[in-house]
């Protein structure tokens, strides 16, 4: 028993040296003390020393005796003294499936460390509000993490704070790993039977706290910026324990407008502006998304026709595999005719696979494809084309109105040479950059030497925010 005690006792003083680094990491916080919920309105007040359920907790502490003389669950409370971010989250290392570090977990150890910070801030006012005595100082016993006797003593007891922490911890690492909910959560409520078994709470105080873990969780939920590392958390997660599905890796993919400022986005496919006539599945956000390589060719041809006065719209870039599959659905319907006036106006909903324009897969998936046209910035007008974007037809395509090889014009009663000649600025700017041109769609360019030609991407179009 005493050898037990000693390594842990190193193990502390170890673990102590951590503390500052872990503590004094840039914190950012996702909500100020006084914006969390106010746990003195939230909370019970602890139980009366004359009532029946502060028998429970005198009958709990006597039990938490007993467990004392576990060597292996006695180990487990110094463990959870420790009061820093890097021991709490070794805890949980098992359970969780992976190790937790700033340097190779880095969005999980900021996502954990912001909203636990965030947390731990709303156990300040009902600790000082009901000031609890503690079990060791009731009772005149040393606690079996004695160390902490002299830190503690006069702090309040009501809630306790490492069961938040560890509680609250556990819920959030649930969400990250949801198939190890359950003995994450397990080795949560344990964090807190430590407390009790420590001396430093009583069993109401414990109670309390994961009720205080849950109440700031909900709260976190409510926070754009807790709800945008919560999915970074997820993803490297999933990268790092293999769970990733390569066509769910979007890690060499870039958010369009941060390698090409320059471009102006018109998604149509998040909007109701569609030859569907609703928003398409997988539009979560109206972004543009391509690969690295696409995106840094796309700002080669920005750069070559803003010099000639131009700026490129983008209407769709990378297109997740569950919008192409919405499109199918849609083919298949053929009452479906609200967008008909205004996309396909002579082509039979029954011949759209046959001519083409619509496939069970798209190029654009694969992450290297976009669709545009120009935006004249002396007009401040997007540039006639002879044509809309989408357009169902044969006039939508590039070789209608002359010959694109050699842009030479062919008089029609449907193109002017203008608009044919501005279809020839966009497809000869995207040619000297590497693009290369569809036969029926003169606003659609696929990147030459595409980085994935054979993975056909599933992840939803909305901000990578890396």
């Amino acid at each position: 028993m005493k050898r037990i005690f000693l390594w842990c006792l190193v193990a502390i003083l170890f673990c102590g040296s951590l503390t500052v680094q872990a503590q004094n990491d840039d914190v950012t916080l996702y909500f100020s003390e006084d914006e969390m919920p106010n746990l003195i309105k939230c909370l019970p007040p602890p139980p009366d020393t004359i009532g029946t359920d502060f028998v429970n907790d005198i009958m709990r502490y006597m039990w938490g005796k007993q467990q004392r003389n576990d060597p292996e669950r006695a180990a487990l409370v110094f463990q959870d003294a420790v009061w820093n971010y890097d021991s709490l989250f070794a805890v949980f290392t098992v359970p969780f499936g992976l190790e937790i570090s700033k340097d190779n977990t880095p969005e999980i150890y900021k996502f954990m460390v912001n909203s636990l910070s965030t947390i731990d801030a709303t156990r300040v006012k009902p600790k000082a509000f009901y000031h609890r005595k503690r079990p060791f100082e009731r009772f005149h016993e040393h606690m079996l993490t004695s160390y902490e006797e002299v830190e503690l003593s006069g702090e309040g007891s009501y809630p306790s704070g490492h069961s938040q922490r560890g509680y609250a911890t556990a819920l959030l690492l649930s969400e990250i790993n949801p198939d190890n909910a359950d003995t994450i959560m397990a080795r949560g409520y344990m964090y807190g039977e430590s407390r009790v078994i420590a001396g430093a709470h009583w069993q109401s105080d414990v109670d309390a706290s994961r009720l205080c873990a849950a109440i700031g969780v909900s709260r976190l939920h409510t926070s754009s910026g807790f709800l945008a590392q919560l999915e970074k958390a997820r993803y490297e997660f999933q990268q790092q324990t293999g769970k990733l599905s390569p066509t769910d890796d979007f890690s060499q993919f870039v958010n369009i407008l941060d390698v090409v400022p320059d471009a102006i986005l018109e998604i149509r496919y998040y909007s109701t502006f569609n030859f569907v006539g609703t928003r398409v599945d997988g539009y979560l956000e109206p972004v543009a998304l391509l690969t690295r390589q696409a995106a840094d060719s796309l700002r080669a041809v920005s750069d070559d026709l803003k010099k000639q006065g131009y700026r490129l719209k983008i209407f769709d870039a990378y297109r997740p595999q569950c919008a192409v599959d919405h499109f199918v659905r849609w083919a298949a319907d053929i009452n479906d005719t609200l967008m008909k006036p205004y996309f396909y106006p002579k082509v039979p909903r029954d011949k759209l696979f046959e001519l083409g324009y619509i496939a069970k897969k798209s190029g654009h998936t694969r992450g290297s494809t976009v669709d545009l046209t120009l935006f004249d910035m002396t007009t401040e007008k997007e540039v006639d084309m002879g044509g809309t974007f989408d357009w169902f037809g044969v006039e939508s395509h590039p070789d209608y109105g002359g010959n694109p090889k050699t842009g030479k014009y062919k008089p029609n009663n449907r193109i002017t040479a203008e608009q044919f000649h501005n279809r020839m600025i966009l497809r000869e700017a995207m040619l000297r950059h590497g693009f290369q041109p569809l036969s029926s769609e003169w606003w659609h360019f696929t990147l030459k030497n595409e980085p994935f030609p054979n993975t056909y991407f599933t992840f939803p179009v909305k901000q990578l925010n890396k």
